[in-house]
């Protein structure tokens, strides 16, 4: 008994290595891809300094979005409707498979969609990719006769890969490995942390191999005060109320998702609303990243109107474009909209509040609205620290405020 434990522990550790290289090599391509669609349609390189088009012309950016729109619709349109549908992560959990060739064409049909302006996350995409390679690498493993793991450990492979395409896509190995035990699997042992970090940071420096390590949001005064905790009191039950109400709205969106033929019209028409908007107002375009910079770089009190009808037009037609048929993260619009609320807040308080800063006000309403939205605070908190460079400064205000907005979040949701 105690030489086949051995031998499953020798099994789990190398398959943790090796889908740690796989699934840090597909967020590699991944984000490449992504590069290369942003400069075919959009005609520019996204950074974190440039996160939004704004040198693509007006035109440019409704016909990019309109017309990737069209692509997707027709794509998922034929993957729902004359192949063998795909599945999610959690059904892939609890024991289905995840058709190989089906699901690659809907991971970068995600991607796709979001490079030319389609406002979702990108984060789904990379995730679904490491479960796919999950349990591919198992059935691998299995054919060749392999000393078999437990169902257990076959699960929580899955989950570490998938947490493992989150890190190499944004760089974040703590947060893949959070996503992994506290939002997925459900279980923080020693076992499930050792294997889903160890994935998460080789996937981390196999994805970082081109752009190295950068952060994805850039704050200039990443040190944060004592006022913080006074801001954070009256920010964080807010966020808790918008955060219940955008999980509840995904949710109705996710559920109501166009899966049929009406999709070859609905998405269409949710890519032209998004174009309209941002033929006006680029920072709409996307998974969010430029909402949620140009709330941290915002320093007036002009910008007051600006964000909060940039963050309510980002809600309704990430939901909308969802409901249509689209799919996509929503961890990254969750930021977006709590980034552009922290902002108006600190915008408003700073008046009152000596010293109030307003991008760390707009990374507090990120991870605080993060937290609420998915029910997972570590992952929210950790994210936030991760892909902004944050200093241990950080911890305090931003887990007091989760801990606040979390709590108000579950009980709005359990009502």
């Amino acid at each position: 008994m105690a030489f086949n434990q051995y031998k499953e522990n020798i099994v789990l550790a190398v398959s943790t290595v090796v889908l740690g290289v796989i699934v840090g090599l597909s967020s590699l391509l991944l984000s490449l891809f992504l590069e290369v669609i942003e400069h075919f349609f959009l005609h520019y390189e996204e950074t974190a300094k440039f996160p939004a088009p704004v040198g693509a012309t007006p035109i440019d950016r409704l016909l990019s979005v309109a017309v990737g729109g069209v692509i997707a619709a027709v794509i998922w349109w034929f993957l729902r409707t004359k192949t063998t549908p795909t599945i999610s992560i959690k059904r892939a959990l609890a024991g289905e498979r995840m058709p190989f060739w089906q699901t690659v064409v809907h991971v970068v049909t995600q991607i796709f969609y979001v490079g030319t302006g389609g406002s979702v996350g990108r984060e789904l995409a990379p995730r679904e990719a490491g479960a796919l390679l999950a349990q591919k690498w198992e059935d691998l493993c299995d054919r060749y006769h392999v000393p078999k793991l437990t169902a257990e450990d076959k699960r929580l492979l899955i989950t570490a890969a998938a947490g493992a395409g989150f890190a190499g896509i944004y760089i974040a190995p703590i947060t893949g490995m959070f996503f992994s035990v506290e939002v997925l699997f459900k279980k923080l042992t020693l076992r499930t942390v050792g294997v889903s970090l160890t994935m998460s940071i080789i996937a981390m420096f196999v994805g970082s191999l081109v752009k190295g390590f950068k952060p994805y949001y850039i704050l200039t005064d990443v040190k944060f005060s004592l006022v913080s905790f006074v801001f954070v009191l009256i920010l964080a039950p807010l966020s808790g109320l918008a955060g219940s109400w955008f999980r509840k709205f995904f949710q109705w969106a996710e559920k109501h998702q166009t899966k049929d033929n009406h999709i070859l019209w609905q998405l269409p028409v949710a890519a032209i609303l998004t174009g309209i908007v941002a033929y006006f107002f680029p920072e709409i375009m996307g998974n969010g990243r430029s909402l949620a910079q140009l709330a941290i770089n915002s320093h007036q009190l002009t910008m007051l109107v600006i964000l909060v009808v940039g963050a309510l037009l980002k809600v309704v037609v990430t939901v909308l474009t969802i409901r249509a048929g689209a799919s996509g993260g929503t961890l990254t619009p969750s930021i977006a909209v709590g980034g552009a609320l922290g902002a108006v807040l600190s915008l408003i308080l700073a008046i009152w509040i000596p010293g109030m800063s307003i991008g760390q006000g707009a990374i507090l309403g990120a991870g605080t609205l993060l937290a609420a939205s998915q029910q997972a605070p570590f992952m929210a908190m950790f994210m936030l620290i991760e892909i902004c460079h944050l200093e241990s400064s950080a911890l305090l205000p931003m887990g007091f405020g989760i801990l606040i907005a979390t709590a108000v979040s579950k009980k709005i949701l359990s009502d």
